[in-house]
This record gives structure tokens, C-alpha cells and sequence, in this order.
């Protein structure tokens, strides 16, 4: 069994995180940096360190310390455009803790880090108070991402075909996700 430490990141794990980060970026979603949807990647202490209300927490191998798996969150909701305005609406920035970045490196997937971060990341907002709702987005083509995701919640928005109330289809392929925060 792999042993792995799991704790809130430092200026430290930055450099390892930011790595974590850009590795899944440039090859589970195959499009690259692209600074409009990944600014946190590059600035994380900003994103994640320095608000009171958000956080990133490391995975580190416990052999050598190496970051090898991510998960943040944050007190920003869905952002419309580019998201549905109905689903900005339904997770306001301030009440909603947004899921980001839980990324593990391929070498180390499937020993059940995701879901440990995750948990993590729960229990950061129930002890918040301030948190009504969870949300996530992921891209159905990350390795692993909507097996992990519908086992933690359910779809509140399926923009590949437009499954949700009232929805017409048509979407980017996104599909979104609310966490049940108790």
C-alpha cells in the first residue's frame, strides 16, 4: 500500500502543485494553459492560500514528498457566460463552495486520493458555516472524473445533451455537479 500525507498547501507546494496542475491540463484536457480558464494554476497562493475562505489542499507521496495529486476549493460560483445563467443564479459566489482542481497524477490514480481530498474539502466548508452548496464542473473526458463525481452527487446540468429542467442542448460539454454538503 502507497502511503500518501495529505494536507493544506504552503508557498512550498506551490512549485509541485502549479506541476500537478499544468501536466493535467496539457494532457487529460488537451488544451493547454489558457489563461482566461486557468489563472489560479499559475497564481495558486493567490486563489487558494490568501482568501479565508478557500484552499488547496496537496497530496505528497510519503517516499519521496512529491506533490502528485490536487483538490481546491473556492467561494466563487459559476461564472455566466460562460455557464447557464440559471445555474450562476442557483450557486451564487459567497454561498456556494466550488470544487477545482482535484487532479492526480496517472501514476497514482485509482488508491482513492480524489475521494480522500474531496472529503477533505467538505469538511473545510461544513466548518466554514457560511456554505449553502457544492459545486462542480468536470469534462466527461477526464480519466476517472464522472465515475468519482456521480458517486459523490448528482448532475444538475449535463451540457453535452442539455439535460436539466428547461434546457434546449446545444452546450460545450461541460457537466456539472452539486455535492450534498451534510
Amino acid at each position: 500500500m502507497h502511503d500518501y500525507r495529505i494536507s493544506t498547501a504552503t508557498e512550498a507546494d506551490l512549485d509541485g502543485a502549479r506541476a500537478v496542475l499544468l501536466d493535467t491540463v496539457y494532457r487529460d484536457f488537451g488544451t493547454g494553459y489558457v489563461p482566461r480558464w486557468h489563472a489560479d494554476i499559475i497564481d495558486p497562493g493567490a486563489f487558494y492560500l490568501a482568501p479565508p475562505r478557500h484552499t488547496l489542499l496537496v497530496a505528497a507521496d510519503g517516499a519521496d514528498g512529491t506533490v502528485v495529486a490536487t483538490a481546491a476549493l473556492d467561494a466563487r460560483g459559476p461564472a455566466h457566460p460562460p455557464n447557464p445563467r440559471w445555474l450562476a443564479e442557483r450557486y451564487p459566489s459567497g454561498e456556494t463552495a466550488q470544487l477545482r482542481r482535484v487532479c492526480v497524477r496517472p501514476e497514482h490514480r485509482r488508491r482513492g486520493l480524489a475521494r480522500r481530498l474531496v472529503g477533505e474539502l467538505l469538511e473545510f466548508a461544513r466548518a466554514d458555516g457560511g456554505y449553502r452548496a457544492v459545486y462542480l464542473h468536470t469534462h466527461p473526458h477526464s480519466p476517472g472524473a464522472m465515475d468519482l463525481w456521480r458517486s459523490l452527487g448528482k448532475i444538475v446540468c449535463d451540457e453535452r445533451d442539455g439535460r436539466r429542467e428547461g434546457a434546449s442542448g446545444g452546450g460545450s460539454g461541460t457537466v456539472h455537479f452539486e455535492i450534498p454538503l451534510g
